[in-house]
């Protein structure tokens, strides 16, 4: 059975650092896009950061120069350090895979999800 959980949320001020991990199971992980979403109260789901089998990464123009994205593929383990965090970087954050293609804002094509964790960002 496949299974993503996610980790690392929580409530920090502007200007402020997280890292998220989500941890991979049930499945061959090097072999699968994986890629980071958010959705806010009230708004769309919407892509943040993608990485391929590849290591080739794409990233939403919002958070390009303060998100990375990377993966230990030993660990089975996907991450996004979130350096520079704004208060509209507010909003549940979700991992998820694809084993189609692999870009941020092809959220139809991520089949597998997480159970998401929170982040918090007060100006």
């Amino acid at each position: 059975q496949v299974q993503l959980v996610e980790s690392g949320g929580g409530s920090v001020q502007a200007g402020g650092s997280l890292r998220l991990s989500c941890a991979a199971s049930g499945y061959t992980y090097s072999t699968y896009c994986m890629g980071w979403f958010r959705q806010a109260p009230g708004k769309k789901r919407e892509g943040v950061a993608t990485i391929s089998t590849d290591g080739s990464t794409s990233y939403a123009d919002s958070v390009k120069g303060r998100f990375t994205i990377s993966q230990d593929n030993a660990k089975n383990t996907l991450y996004l350090q979130m350096n520079n965090l704004k208060p509209e970087d507010t909003a549940m954050y979700y991992c998820a895979a694809s084993s189609g293609y692999c870009y941020y804002n092809l959220v139809p094509y991520f089949g597998t999800w997480g159970q998401g964790t929170q982040v918090t960002v007060s100006s």
